[in-house]
């Protein structure tokens, strides 16, 4: 059987979002996609406090500066499609209320017909912390875990209670309910993050920036669900940034997933191998347009298919 396939819906600035977020999902689901993602950036700091993803002197891409949001975006693609799954990879939930977000999850399922994939993540934007308001970064893990309890709560039968730092519900019918249970993905690399997804979550969203370290974490993921005694199976899947050129990448340094569609597809052939669910291939960010972005999809999916993925 193949691997499942999504797609990163268009969020940034050089896509007209009420008209190219429906009509690339039509198009997605026309292909052959299973599923149809998001991803969370509230902001573009100037001057940057930090570098991308933390690490000191890496430059944010320009491409960061207008990203909408992610739970309008999944609306709007809900609404164009019937078939493909909706899924984030990421969203930064302590960047939210508890309970709005799970109601506004909940929604979504409703609205799609049971087809919500509630992925979330810490985040690591000290700027993005600062503006939202909710608790400080130092916190994260802590809000993360009542988010999850909310959700739970919200989007289970009434009367929903929930007595937490964030949210108190001392007893309250709270709906609509959604289609049907939505899994809960968490984005993890490390022991602490692994335990909270092998005992509260549904699934696992790695990102793809080496085959070798993301079956070395599939590995370690995989052992310390037996270790904790986890006998239902993690849910995966790996999303893939591209970094796509009309010509192929030549000499030294390339990295995965940077180069023509031919490398992308080669490098989405050694990926598969390491026996996930799921690759997410997020073109956006290097398409001028939504057409341009439909046909690299077409291209892309074609190809892999037609090379066993």
């Amino acid at each position: 059987m193949a691997i499942r396939l999504g797609l990163s819906l268009p969020q940034m600035r050089q896509y007209s979002l009420g008209t190219d977020v429906p009509d690339v999902a039509r198009a997605a689901e026309e292909i052959g996609y299973d599923s149809l993602w998001v991803f969370e950036r509230a902001l573009f700091p100037e001057p940057a406090t930090q570098g991308l993803y933390g690490m000191a002197g890496v430059p944010w891409p320009d491409r960061y500066r207008d990203v909408a949001d992610p739970l309008v975006t999944l609306a709007l693609a809900a609404a164009a499609t019937e078939r493909a799954e909706l899924g984030s990879s990421v969203l930064v939930a302590p960047l939210h209320m508890p309970f709005q977000l799970a109601k506004a999850l909940a929604s979504l399922d409703v609205a799609s017909g049971g087809r919500m994939i509630a992925g979330f993540g810490t985040g690591w934007s000290l700027d993005e912390y600062a503006a939202s308001g909710v608790r400080p970064i130092e916190e994260r893990g802590a809000v993360l875990d009542e988010i999850i309890e909310v959700c739970r709560a919200v989007w289970g039968p009434d009367p929903v209670v929930h007595d937490g730092t964030l949210t108190k519900i001392a007893s309250a019918a709270v709906g609509p309910k959604p289609a049907r249970p939505i899994p809960v993905m968490l984005a993890a690399g490390n022991g602490r993050a692994f335990r909270r997804l092998v005992d509260h979550a549904d699934g696992w969203l790695p990102a793809g920036f080496s085959a070798e370290g993301v079956e070395a974490q599939w590995r370690r993921l995989r052992e310390m669900a037996e270790e904790r005694g986890r006998t239902r199976p993690i849910r995966t899947v790996l999303r893939v940034n591209t970094a796509r050129r009309e010509k192929p990448y030549e000499g030294a340094g390339r990295q995965p997933f940077q180069g023509d569609v031919d490398q992308i597809v080669a490098d989405l052939v050694e990926f598969a191998a390491i026996g996930l669910d799921e690759i997410l291939i997020d073109l956006q960010g290097d398409a001028r347009d939504a057409r341009e972005l439909t046909d690299v999809a077409a291209e892309v999916f074609e190809k892999a298919r037609a090379a066993g993925v």
